[in-house]
């Protein structure tokens, strides 16, 4: 009985190392962002633009005090993404609805984000308000090897429309090179039917962007992020970008939109006249998804969130639950943005 007893004890002795063993590996944990941060422009009078119609410049008193209160907020939402998985914040995040560098550097550069030691890539745009998108970056992370503005050419009855370009940056994330296009989609201005076919052209050159990519490595590994002004079920994704919303359909070289099911389950990013959208998403190449085989050698999602926390929302009254915006109705609101963050872990086994 006491060599039974040995035995047994044994067993469960090497078993218990074994499990151990198997659920001691670590992993490299990056989060990747996006957010609209709301017509972040600054204080300055830029005569070349149309940047009076930005809420900031409407205000008749306090606009610097108004100016670095949102860059505090802005800069401490953007610290506390992904925080609780990676211990930092985001390795990469794309922006939108920012007026030019200048803004770009003073979030950066705000006591929250400066420790982060961020990059920008950033161009000016041909949007008549002047509002850009650009991605930051934490050098420690994230190298930048290569980036491009693309002009998405769209026309309306001969006209052509002058909207945000979409940014495309190649580099590498650790040793892994990864392409990032960043993307603000024309607005649903005079309806969602007649302004359709401006982001399915949008959609269109995202393609473009996306050929050029795999035409230099069939394998390699994209995202898609940005403020789509489209939810996850309309044309300009499921006819044009063809995406796929289980993993268990998506084949070699389709795109992969984990946010289709978040806003089938009625999760939104921003609200308007009463209505839920989820505007805001980050959409994976094919090389980027785990198939349910755990294989994490390489960098692939693990998750894909919302960044909606209780002090992002209002708490009470007829907008209680919407996204705190910081402009309404010519003031300032004190909030932060009209739009929730976005954003998704990648997940790598360290060697």
């Amino acid at each position: 009985m006491r060599n039974y007893l040995c035995l047994f004890l044994l067993f469960i002795l090497c078993t218990s190392n074994s499990f151990s063993q198997k659920n001691s590996k670590k992993y490299a944990i990056r989060t990747i962002a996006f957010y609209n941060l709301e017509n972040l422009f600054d204080t300055i009078n830029d005569v070349s633009l149309n940047d009076e119609a930005s809420p900031i410049m409407e205000l008749k008193f306090n606009r610097s005090k108004v100016y670095w209160d949102k860059i505090d907020k802005l800069s401490s939402t953007i610290s506390k993404i992904g925080f609780e998985k990676s211990n930092t914040s985001p390795a990469i995040i794309g922006v939108s609805e920012i007026e030019n560098l200048n803004v770009l550097e003073d979030l950066i550069n705000s006591k929250h984000l400066k420790d982060k030691n961020y990059g920008i890539v950033h161009y000016d745009s041909p949007d008549k308000r002047g509002i850009d998108v650009a991605l930051l970056y934490q050098k420690r992370y994230f190298k930048p090897i290569y980036h491009e503005a693309f002009n998405p050419n769209i026309y309306k009855e001969n006209k052509k429309i002058f909207t945000r370009d979409q940014l495309l940056v190649s580099g590498y994330l650790d040793d892994e090179l990864i392409h990032v296009i960043v993307n603000h989609w024309p607005s649903r201005r005079g309806g969602e039917s007649k302004s359709r076919p401006l982001r399915e052209k949008a959609a269109y050159q995202n393609l473009k962007i996306i050929e050029k990519i795999i035409s230099e490595n069939e394998n390699a590994k994209f995202l898609i992020m940005g403020d789509f002004n489209d939810d996850p079920i309309n044309s300009s994704f499921k006819n044009v970008l063809k995406t796929k919303s289980r993993k268990k359909n998506v084949l070699e070289k389709d795109i992969y939109n984990p946010y289709e099911d978040l806003y089938r389950r009625g999760f939104n990013t921003l609200a308007y006249r009463d209505k839920l959208n989820l505007f805001d998403m980050i959409l994976i190449s094919s090389t980027l998804l785990n198939k349910g085989k755990k294989d994490f050698s390489s960098y692939k999602m693990f998750k894909a969130m919302i960044f909606n926390k209780q002090f992002l929302s209002h708490k009470k009254g007829k907008f209680k639950g919407y996204p705190f915006r910081s402009f309404s109705n010519g003031s300032y609101t004190g909030g932060y943005s009209d739009h929730y963050p976005v954003y998704m872990y990648l997940l790598k086994e360290k060697n």
